[in-house]
């Protein structure tokens, strides 16, 4: 496979082993606010575009939706790093962008005015360049593309929708709050759901209670966060992970919390709303990312400033 057109190694941070650990790669419009950049490049085209770049290259981009998440993750790291130096278990984060190597100074610049911790920045001329996700071993990838994330998915990563939002930053630890079905858990109930309604959902449900749901696309980025927290106590754990589902706790929470157990996959806080809002759940809990498949979800999290990610 080809390599990326152009791949830059951050000699500023110590750079991860891929094989060990989580990987997580985000866009420039993702991790920076770069809605006036990008209506430019719309509107007037790739060279004016670059132009413009390169003249503010020194100017620091303002956040984006994932950076205060990119920053929570970072802490982890340093947590983890405090309890074991030699730990490769960690996470990595890379930038994927669509910039070419000229414009992207101003990428790495603002990356190192807010010291994030990036390992590599990679400019990609090709349209499609989630092709690239599997060879850096990524198991999470956020982007403000759809086209992206749809590639992404059929590619088998998991990746989600990150809309461009003000973000309060919540203060450490890091927060994830997952939805259940078609997120951690496979869509099948969904589509009962779909064809016979609550009542029919249910009785399924009942019917395969003692039986583990199917994976949804994030269950394997779930699993390495899982497996991160293990390292820690409870009380003294840098991460810490919800379920919020729209199932109900008496009729549908049992399949859900026997499957977590099957998967061995520990949640500190599972919240069944049985349909109410998720919002004010969420703004209670101020999580660095909320993912989820349903879009009046997403608009009820953005609604409340959570960081959201839509799982289509």
């Amino acid at each position: 496979m080809a390599e990326p057109e152009s791949t830059v190694i951050n000699t500023n941070v110590k750079q991860k082993d891929p094989s060990k650990a989580l990987v997580i790669a985000v866009t420039t419009r993702a991790i920076f606010n770069l809605e006036e950049e990008h209506k430019l490049y719309l509107e007037k085209g790739k060279v004016e575009y670059t132009r413009y770049q390169q003249a503010n290259q020194d100017k620091p981009l303002p956040p984006g939706t994932a950076f205060a998440f990119i920053q929570a993750v970072q802490y982890v790291n340093e947590k983890i790093l405090e309890s074991n130096p030699a730990e490769r278990d960690l996470f990595d984060i890379l930038v994927l962008s669509n910039n070419s190597p000229e414009s992207g100074v101003r990428i790495i610049n603002s990356a190192k005015h807010y010291g994030l911790e990036i390992s590599k920045f990679c400019f990609v001329s090709d349209e499609d360049s989630t092709q690239y996700l599997k060879s850096h071993g990524v198991k999470l990838f956020l982007s403000a593309d759809r086209t992206d994330v749809c590639n992404a998915l059929r590619r088998g990563v998991s990746a989600a929708l990150v809309f461009q939002q003000e973000v309060q930053a919540p203060s450490t630890p890091l927060r994830v709050v997952f939805d259940g079905d078609a997120v951690l858990f496979s869509d099948e109930t969904d589509q009962i759901f779909q064809e016979q309604g609550l009542e029919g959902a249910v009785q399924y449900e009942r019917a395969m209670e003692s039986v583990p749901m199917g994976e949804g696309p994030l269950k394997a980025f779930a699993m390495h966060l899982g497996k991160m927290r293990k390292k820690f106590s409870q009380e003294e754990s840098p991460i810490r992970t919800y379920l919020v589902t729209a199932r109900s706790g008496r009729d549908m929470g049992i399949r859900a919390i026997k499957t977590l157990r099957e998967w061995g996959l520990a949640i500190d806080e599972a919240f069944f709303m049985d349909g109410a809002p998720k919002g004010p759940i969420l703004a209670q809990i101020q999580p660095h990312i909320f993912f989820d498949d349903g879009l009046h979800n997403i608009q009820g999290a953005q609604n409340v400033g959570v960081p959201s990610a839509w799982v289509p």
